[in-house]
């Protein structure tokens, strides 16, 4: 028998269907051939996912915990019913299945984070230790299943575990942008948090001083704070909910040429026509907010006939961790941000 790389064994009634889009998934202990068992230290749930949690049952930690603890214990996994989204962990490599191709590479004590979602990653948590709201995290004992299709990055020395964790929890969304940014295109960073940080910095390199970068935020402090340390040309106080009024401050930041290229990293929903009105016909749309609607997208550009392409910003790109590691440490004022912000 071929070994199970996907996972599917963990899957709770629904045969064939895989870890990401099941209900539940079986968590329990022991760790299979084909698997890594991880002592789990942290939670970092996605944005859009910890933000409608704080929505739901307010800021109070503990009544965090308790809603990450009932998701968990329901789903075998950090899946919010909600946006459908998770995150990542970071933790201690405990065990190596003798058939997870890992072994040889990592050794039981390694730490690590994990690039793949929350939402395939069956969970176990025991006791939730600390929940710190202004930066996502939830700090837990417990234990954790990677697959022997899941990504991972053994965590680096030079630098402390959160602000790793922080840039590695987002590492796709800045590989993404360089791979489509080219100089002298105007280019639009929607929200300033994790990844649309990164993503000014990469845009601002891959630029080379050719073409003008916008940054949109509903925080007026958050775009003084990107503009302090020349991560864009331009900041726009909006509100992105708000498609046309969002359109037309951006047009008028662009003498009404609109963007080559907008990359959507807003944790708030309904902000897809806000992206795509703003980027000019035959301009494209990265979407990396897991508030997202893509029927919203595909359909709503359709009805304003506008010709854009709309790429969906999986979280992977080949070497991505490394990637967005080496721009934390070429980018002084941007690792000083994340320091600030998320250690």
């Amino acid at each position: 028998m071929s070994i199970d790389r996907y996972g599917l064994s963990r899957v709770v009634g629904e045969k064939g269907v895989l870890p990401q889009r099941a209900r539940k998934l079986e968590p329990s202990l022991p760790c299979r051939e084909a698997e890594l068992l991880i002592d789990v230290e942290s939670l970092n749930i996605d944005a859009a996912s910890f933000k409608q949690i704080k929505d739901e049952v307010g800021a109070d930690p503990a009544r965090i915990a308790t809603r990450v603890q009932e998701i968990v214990r329901e789903r075998g996994k950090m899946q919010n019913p909600v946006t459908g989204s998770g995150g990542m962990l970071i933790g201690r490599v405990k065990e190596i299945g003798p058939k997870h191709p890992a072994r040889g590479v990592l050794q039981p004590g390694d730490r690590i984070a994990t690039l793949v979602s929350l939402s395939l990653t069956p969970l176990v948590i025991e006791e939730v230790k600390a929940v710190h709201p202004s930066i996502d995290r939830v700090d837990i004992r417990g234990h954790a299943i990677l697959f022997a299709t899941g990504l991972y990055a053994k965590l680096p020395t030079d630098m402390p575990d959160m602000l790793a964790l922080a840039a590695l929890d987002v590492a796709g969304a800045p590989a993404l942008v360089a791979r489509w940014l080219r100089p002298g295109m105007t280019v639009a960073v929607l929200g300033s948090g994790k990844s649309g940080a990164l993503c000014l910095a990469q845009a601002r390199r891959s630029l080379k001083g050719q073409g003008r970068l916008l940054a949109l935020d509903i925080s007026q402090q958050a775009l003084d704070t990107l503009q302090g340390i020349g991560l864009c040309d331009v900041g726009l106080k909006v509100d992105a909910t708000q498609a046309v009024d969002t359109m037309e401050a951006v047009s008028r930041a662009t003498e009404g040429a609109l963007c080559d290229l907008v990359i959507n990293c807003a944790s708030v929903g309904n902000t897809e026509m806000a992206s795509i009105l703003s980027a000019k016909d035959g301009g494209t749309v990265i979407l990396f907010s897991m508030a997202t609607s893509f029927t919203a997208a595909a359909l709503g550009a359709e009805g304003v006939g506008k010709d854009v392409t709309m790429v969906v910003g999986s979280g992977y790109v080949p070497g991505h961790a490394d990637f967005t590691l080496e721009l934390l440490r070429a980018e002084p004022a941007l690792r000083r941000l994340f320091e600030t912000r998320y250690v």
